[in-house]
């Protein structure tokens, strides 16, 4: 288990390995706790460590299967490449509030990681589970999959999900399977690789960003436009009654128009996707002011506002 992260408050609410005694532990030493309770002959290796280019391959050498239980994209691209290079299968899960996905990432059979997503997402351009949130139970869920195919890859048994995406949507409780192919110019397993050892994680430029109190001040002298990129779920729980809505995915330079002199700042819960949208206007020819609010709505209740209610 490789983690270099410690158990939170919010993680209870979807994770079987902790307790409300674990919080503040190191995630890996309560989990390899919990397993030891429950199977005493079961051997646990914990690094508290976080997975890197330093050690992806050191880490995953000599084993037989790899899973993929990660929340954010550079990570999971880390993995995938780690596994193709050591011609490891690899089981993948992701979640985002009520729907879930399973896969098998394995070069000998069917595709990799990369052939389906190309592309590392640009950050925040797509919420994680603390910005979206997660039903409860579906991790859970997701994992019995994944556990599942691992089962079946160690003992060569069943129809793995090589080549085929497992879609569940909670809300309807409907299971659907998407067939994937491997792509012959897929960067790193197709039949010219040009990602030949660990790339170095995507490193993107940094937006401007201005704080709670400066907005505030700027509110007061109305020289601020405020733009809030969340979903209509996130504005039920707590909004600004200053700020536009115009949802991430609908940010376009052509909508934002003119701002008229005075700076646009644009907020999400904690910053990453409204620096997301501030880069994109910035990609698209923006030429005003722009900012993204620092901390998001969550810095601005924590600093100015702390009445309204945080999430």
């Amino acid at each position: 288990i490789v983690d270099d992260d410690i158990v939170d408050w919010s993680n209870l609410q979807r994770q079987v390995l902790f307790a409300e005694a674990d919080v503040d532990s190191p995630k890996v030493e309560a989990a390899a706790k919990y397993v030891a309770e429950h199977n005493s002959v079961a051997e646990v290796v914990a690094i508290n460590e976080r997975f890197t280019i330093a050690n992806a391959l050191e880490i995953a050498a000599d084993h037989d299967v790899v899973v993929d239980a990660t929340d954010n994209f550079p990570t999971r691209y880390l993995i995938n490449d780690t596994c193709v290079l050591l011609g490891l299968p690899l089981v993948w899960g992701s979640v985002e509030r009520f729907a879930g996905r399973a896969a098998v990432w394995s070069v000998d059979e069917g595709p990799c990681y990369r052939c389906v997503f190309p592309e590392q997402p640009p950050s925040g351009a797509v919420p994680s589970c603390s910005e979206a949130g997660v039903l409860g139970v579906l991790p859970g869920v997701m994992g019995m999959i994944q556990a599942t195919e691992v089962i079946k890859l160690l003992l060569g048994v069943g129809e793995p999900l090589i080549g085929r995406m497992l879609v569940h949507d909670a809300l309807a409780q409907s299971w659907d399977t998407l067939p994937l192919a491997a792509d012959p110019t897929c960067p790193i397993c197709g039949t010219d690789p040009v990602i030949t050892g660990l790339p170095e994680p995507v490193q993107e430029a940094s937006v401007p960003e201005i704080g709670p109190i400066t907005l505030r001040d700027l509110l007061g002298a109305d020289r601020v436009r405020v733009i809030d990129v969340r979903t209509d779920a996130e504005r039920d729980i707590v909004s600004l009654p200053f700020a536009e809505h115009i949802e991430l995915r609908a940010v376009h330079i052509d909508r934002i128009g003119d701002s008229e002199g005075r700076i646009l700042v644009l907020h999400c819960k904690s910053g990453a996707r409204s620096a997301a949208a501030v880069r994109t206007l910035l990609e698209q020819g923006y030429t005003g002011e722009i900012a993204s609010l620092r901390g998001g709505i969550v810095g601005w209740v924590d600093e100015i506002d702390a009445e309204s209610p945080a999430y």
